[in-house]
């Protein structure tokens, strides 16, 4: 007979170590498929975040691609998204065999890997510095012998630009830059180039500061020849509707998700023709523009479309056209799909639930049977260790909704009386999301008995338009009493210690953590590679983000004092609760230069603290020492706050002295009252290598290797998963998978 756990609450035995959540994880992504066959990136943290494509046949064997050092990786927008394309090649027997084009990590340039070859060799031009020239997004032409992706210029005195390109597969632009060619510009960002069938025309999304995809897009098209593509125009879209993912139903009709009704629906609409909403609903169809190259759409050889479509979860379904009925798909334990792929014949996507890790499976459509093909996970704890979260719409401040997943304490061998601690998750975003897949990392904390809450926030996706434009204007606000009022929630319910009270975020969630930090709910928090200073934030962000801050906060320099009075720097000195710092060196995304600072601010109005630094990490986490030694310094800290010792972790030392001298270093520069800033903000680091996510440096990202709950995001290339300053996915941090991840 087993007997009842005696332990308090964080110190419960648990066989989930740390090593088992940073080691045990690969992070999958943008799965493809074509002859019988399906390919897919795989980034693995215990090669230091290293991305690997892989491809599997019909006998089931998976088979790696990429051998050490090569990783794929794209950094274009810092958060990277889709880097490689399956590409069909006719060998000297005229068969065809599919090799893959892929962007490297290392030097961002595209190279072609052929079937059966060992070395890749290159197909774009050397860049003057490594990360000047980048591809993201890829789509074969029509007629196989060129790749159309997006491309990202970056010159040496930090002006970034931006195009749609066409790359010969013969290699000969590798010598002659004059052999890519310039399809569309006059925008400040793209995604999803997609050629018609026919080759006649190109499809593809663009927009420009000061909005981000979630806030205006446009559907664009135009006639495609060998100089490029000729009268483009708007088929769909604004700077108040946010269009995505074009799909080609035929030559000269287009299928897209677009959000014109406050939710992103299915359209339909011909070159010159009325969009026709397919299936007009309140949910969404799409898990939203995190990453480049998500997929939520794939068509049938039959003229019907499995779908992505659901809230904060997505799951499948099968539209018809001609019914005009949307059958939703039980998969079983798979019940959060972050992308789909298929050719028409097959189609696969990677999915996870509350007791099944991230994996790619096959999709049976007419079933909705799952096949996997290959998890990101080799072993599984035991379930009974495993939380499933209960899905809680909360009370907000003035009665708003707030959309959260609570995940109580599990053990197998029960728990003392009385309210558990509680530490309140703030995702990533601030326009991201929280899902129910299944998340080692939470399983690290609850299966030790302290419970977690994993807040959607308002902003987040999932929940239509009017949900995330409440954060609009009000970012350091409105998020902030969301996660307040869900504790508080928590803890009036009899379930949350209201003195065990912990709130914890990666990038934009260590934002908001930091905040909370200074108000009366919290005992302590956590931020990983939070912003601490919004005006630093201004003026020394990426290109992608550069006017970021004008919609979450308001456009500079007429709202200068806000950004101070929204910055955690700004309200340190009210800061009375422990605080744990978690930081890389290499993040060019939030700086350490921030957290440093913050550090300091802590030191000076002696507040107890601890950060820990990790040499050559971006913004999110991708090498497994580093989410292992994070990962048990967080329990530790909270054992130090709430009172108990973590069996087998050690323990970890709360200063109120700034920690280091030797980390003196100068502040970065504000922004000058001197007008309105550039529209091509400089990145504030020499280009070149950053995080593969880093993933975040993938959004994902996630984590993407190994990325937070989604949620996205590679060498800084995660879940889920990828969102500006977030995760992508199932990692102690949203990744940065641009890094070399999110």
């Amino acid at each position: 007979m087993t007997d009842r756990v005696t332990a308090p609450h964080g110190a419960w035995p648990s066989p989930i170590s740390a090593s088992d959540v940073a080691r045990g994880t690969r992070r999958l992504g943008f799965p493809a498929t074509a002859d019988g066959e399906v390919w897919w990136e795989e980034a693995r943290p215990e090669e230091g975040g290293r991305t690997t494509v892989m491809r599997c046949g019909p006998d089931g064997a998976p088979t790696e691609l990429l051998e050490a050092p090569w990783s794929a990786g794209t950094r274009v927008h810092e958060y990277g998204g889709r880097s490689f394309l399956p590409v069909p090649r006719r060998d000297d027997k005229a068969l065809t065999r599919y090799g893959i084009v892929f962007a490297e990590a290392s030097d961002q340039r595209l190279y072609l890997l052929e079937r059966g070859s060992h070395e890749p060799r290159p197909l774009t031009p050397a860049p003057p510095f490594p990360g000047a020239l980048r591809y993201a997004d890829p789509a074969l032409s029509p007629d196989g012998r060129r790749v159309v992706c997006v491309r990202e210029r970056h010159a040496d005195d930090g002006a970034v630009d931006r195009a749609i390109v066409s790359v010969p597969l013969s290699g000969r632009a590798a010598e002659d830059p004059s052999a890519v060619t310039e399809l569309v510009t006059g925008a400040d960002f793209f995604a999803s180039p997609t050629p018609s069938p026919d080759g006649e025309h190109l499809a593809w999304v663009s927009w420009s500061h000061p909005r981000m995809p979630w806030d205006g897009t446009e559907l664009r098209v135009g006639a495609l020849d060998a100089r490029g593509v000729e009268r483009p125009y708007t088929l769909k879209g604004g700077v108040d509707e946010s269009v995505l993912q074009p799909v080609w139903s035929g030559p000269s009709r287009l299928r897209f998700v677009s959000d014109w009704s406050g939710w992103w629906n299915l359209y339909e609409i011909g070159l010159t023709g009325q969009a026709v909403a397919l299936y007009p609903d309140e949910r969404e169809f799409t898990p939203g523009p995190s990453r480049l190259g998500v997929c939520s759409c794939v068509p049938l050889a039959d003229g019907r479309l499995v779908v992505l479509q659901g809230g904060a979860d997505l799951a499948p379904a099968v539209y018809d056209p001609e019914t005009l009925e949307l059958a939703p798909l039980d998969t079983g334990a798979f019940t959060t799909w972050e992308t789909l792929g298929g050719d028409g014949d097959q189609v696969v996507g990677i999915a996870s639930g509350p007791k099944a890790p991230q994996s790619l499976v096959r999709l049976d459509p007419a079933t909705g049977r799952t096949q996997a093909v290959r998890s990101s996970r080799v072993e599984v704890p035991d379930a009974a260790l495993l939380p499933v979260p209960r899905q809680v719409e909360f009370s907000g401040k003035y009665g708003a909704a707030v959309h959260a997943n609570v995940y109580p304490p599990t053990g197998p061998q029960g728990a003392p009386e009385g309210p558990a601690p509680y530490a309140v998750w703030v995702h990533g975003g601030p326009v991201g999301r929280a899902t129910s897949g299944l998340d080692l990392l939470k399983a690290y904390f609850t299966s030790r008995g302290i419970g977690i809450v994993d807040v959607n926030y308002s902003g987040s996706l999932g929940f239509g338009r009017t949900y995330r434009e409440r954060i609009a204007g009000m970012w350091g606000v409105v998020d902030v009493e969301d996660v307040e009022a869900v504790a508080r929630a928590l803890v009036e319910s009899g379930e949350a210690d209201p003195e065990r009270l912990a709130v914890r975020g990666p990038s934009a969630g260590g934002y908001t953590a930091l905040l909370a930090a200074a108000g009366d709910t919290f005992a302590c928090a956590v931020s990983l590679f939070g912003v601490a200073d919004l005006l630093q934030m201004a003026a020394t962000t990426h290109d992608y983000e550069s006017h970021y801050l004008d919609t979450l906060v308001g456009p500079l320099p007429g709202y200068k004092a806000t950004y101070r009075e929204r910055s955690p720097m700004g309200k340190a000195d009210r800061v009375r609760v422990p605080v744990l710092l978690l930081q890389g060196t290499e993040d060019r995304v939030v700086p350490k230069e921030q957290a440093r600072e913050f550090a300091r601010a802590l030191a000076d109005n002696g507040v107890r603290h601890a950060m820990l630094e990790f040499e050559g990490e971006g913004h999110g986490f991708t090498s497994a020492d580093t989410i292992e030694r994070g990962l048990e310094a967080e329990l530790a800290f909270y054992g130090e706050v709430f009172g108990f010792t973590p069996p087998g972790v050690p323990g970890i030392e709360l200063v109120t002295e700034y920690p280091d001298p030797e980390l003196e270093a100068e502040p970065l520069p504000e922004l000058e009252d001197t007008g309105p800033r550039p529209a091509h903000a400089p990145d504030g680091e020499t280009p070149g290598g950053d995080t593969a996510q880093s993933a975040p440096a993938g959004p994902g990202p996630r984590f993407e290797p190994p990325a937070a709950s989604e949620g996205p995001d590679a060498p800084q290339d995660a879940e889920p998963d990828l969102i500006p300053w977030s995760e992508p996915a199932d990692d102690p941090g949203d990744a940065d998978r641009s890094r070399p991840h999110p």
